[in-house]
């Protein structure tokens, strides 16, 4: 096991992956940004510890990633490999297939993480995933000696569900790896996606430009989808501006308290109705620590039931646990937007809110 992780040194070797020859597929970039969502959400107490990721909550990742990605674009279901194939891409695409009937939500991939399908498409991307991305992803060289500087992969490559059980159904990031990750998560995050952006035109140059706005096909956040979503919450809470408490119109917007940007929660415990020179105006700033606060205390079981009625999930836990990793790390300097027009700096004595009771409920 490695000394405890060096920003600079990890840092530098996570843009290696970027540069270490054109890849053939979008699998490692997938894994790189799901590690780092992840890495935001697990901050350990101690700097130096190491941090378990369950398999299985990584391979949930990696499928919501691509469920948004595998609709089609003007029509068309863009590759994401060279060759167009890939288990991945079909086991996501399938399970598209037996999901969407109409209008597409973006809740509609959690409706259906119970069904034989899901389970099905899951075991096969979990498979896909510890036999390849997740194997190779340190190899910066031809060399079989790389050091690995994430976690020990010596035991994957494989489609032993022993092997899996016998590690625990999890990959250990290296002490201080996790606590590394989130503090490059803002900087990394936008690398790793601009070269994901840039594989998947140059694996579609035949029907792509410039025309499409294919970053925010990609990544961007879908307001249409979520208007359900805000429909029930202002029934709940009434038309009213999160941030400035103005009366919002119909064509009200759907804000992210923590940023989409960041981290994509599209969990109503993440969701608030607001004015547009509000959400315009924070577009993807950290908000001060007190407007998390005040979403979450609108209240899990009343968030719990709102969900259970539109069928959507809150995601209590993973606000909690994102808005943890995402103030531990900023560096004092980082711009917070207080409201509409105040922004300030980022300041440990922000950090002043009650800890609410985490359980473990998966969504």
């Amino acid at each position: 096991m490695p000394a405890p992780a060096d920003p600079l040194v990890l840092g530098h070797k996570l843009v290696a992956v970027l540069e270490s020859g054109r890849r053939t597929a979008t699998y490692k970039l997938a894994v790189l940004v799901t590690l780092l969502d992840l890495a935001v959400e697990s901050v350990p107490e101690s700097p130096d510890a190491s941090v378990d990721i369950d398999l299985d909550e990584l391979t949930g990742r990696v499928i919501a990633l691509y469920w948004r990605q595998m609709r089609p674009l003007d029509g068309t279901r863009l590759r994401q490999s060279n060759d167009g194939r890939g288990v991945i891409f079909d086991a996501v695409a399938n399970l598209r297939s037996q999901t969407i009937t109409h209008r597409e939500r973006a809740a509609d991939l959690f409706a259906t993480r119970d069904s034989s399908a899901y389970l099905i498409a899951h075991a096969n991307v979990k498979r896909t995933l510890i036999r390849y991305p997740l194997k190779l992803l340190q190899n910066l060289t031809s060399d079989d000696d790389n050091e690995r500087f994430l976690y020990d992969d010596s035991w994957m490559g494989t489609d032993s569900g022993k092997a899996v059980a016998n590690h625990g159904n999890r990959l250990t990031l290296f002490p201080g790896v996790c606590l590394t990750l989130a503090r490059l998560a803002p900087l990394l995050k936008p690398a790793f996606q601009l070269a994901w952006i840039d594989d998947v035109r140059r694996m579609n140059k035949t029907i792509l430009d410039d025309g499409p706005d294919l970053a925010g096909h990609l990544f961007g956040a879908d307001r249409v989808s979520l208007q359900r979503a805000g429909d029930a919450l202002v029934d709940e809470f009434g038309p009213l501006c999160f941030y400035c408490g103005t009366t919002t119109t119909r064509i009200r917007h759907i804000d992210h308290v923590l940023p989409w940007s960041r981290v994509g929660i599209d969990g109503l415990a993440n969701l608030v109705t607001a004015c547009r020179s509000c959400n315009i105006n924070k577009s993807d700033r950290l908000p001060a620590p007190l407007h998390v606060q005040r979403a979450l205390d609108r209240g899990r079981s009343t968030l719990d039931e709102i969900g259970a009625d539109i069928n959507w999930p809150s995601q209590y836990d993973r606000v909690v646990a994102a808005r943890h990793g995402l103030y531990a790390t900023q560096p004092d300097s980082t711009p917070i937007w207080l409201g509409r027009n105040n922004i300030t700096t980022f300041a440990r004595t922000d950090i002043n809110w009650r800890r609410p009771e985490i359980c473990n409920s998966g969504l």
